[in-house]
């Protein structure tokens, strides 16, 4: 997968971010079927080669895109506290898909993970590298005794930010402070019954 490939410094990082801010202002003009890769150079004001060498089609320009916003996302909470963590994690979901640039490349890479192979692949690779990041939360709350043993900290993760991703591509209802305050409630009353008791050893790795 074109994601996957080295991340060096100086002038090829230079040539990557612009071409990866390229890509993003054609995704939000047209979609990912407006990507042209002699658009996307004329653009990031780098060769054509260049790009096409790198990233040969318009799926693996996605694809990288997705890796370099995993890269570049925010860290996680570290507040002490279950519920103040999943709130972090939510408000920071929130914000990603309410944002006038980064809520349209959301929508679209979706829409194109569930068409195209390579996309789909990235997509995933996101989203888990995402919930590995924040899963650590929910084992930091099993050790303080917030959440039973056994809980599987993806699991939690997950439950948070799928309503909202819910909201942001079907129910067409806003992703306001009740919707954040709603997911995390509803997933926190699930942990304390243990609905996310797994019975099995969760590994975060790999």
């Amino acid at each position: 997968m074109t994601s996957t490939m080295q991340r060096p410094g100086g002038r090829t990082a230079r040539v990557r971010r612009a071409v990866m801010v390229a890509t993003e202002d054609v995704i939000i003009e047209r979609g990912p079927a407006g990507i042209e890769l002699a658009d996307i150079a004329r653009r990031a004001g780098v060769g054509r080669a260049t790009v096409y060498r790198r990233w040969r089609t318009a799926s693996g320009l996605i694809a990288d895109l997705l890796a370099d916003m995993a890269e570049r996302s925010e860290p996680r909470a570290r507040t002490g506290r279950l519920e103040t963590d999943l709130l972090a994690h939510a408000r920071l979901v929130q914000r990603t898909l309410n944002s006038r640039r980064q809520g349209p490349i959301f929508r679209a890479v979706i829409a194109a993970g569930a068409t195209d192979p390579e996309c789909g692949r990235a997509l995933r690779a996101f989203y888990r590298a995402r919930l590995r990041t924040w899963a650590p939360c929910v084992v930091e709350a099993v050790g303080r005794g917030e959440a039973p043993p056994g809980t599987d900290p993806v699991a939690v993760i997950a439950a948070v930010s799928a309503p909202l991703y819910y909201r942001l591509l079907l129910s067409g209802q806003p992703l306001d402070r009740g919707a954040v305050e709603q997911a995390v409630g509803t997933v926190l009353a699930g942990v304390g019954a243990g609905a996310f008791v797994t019975g099995r050893r969760v590994t975060l790795g790999g």
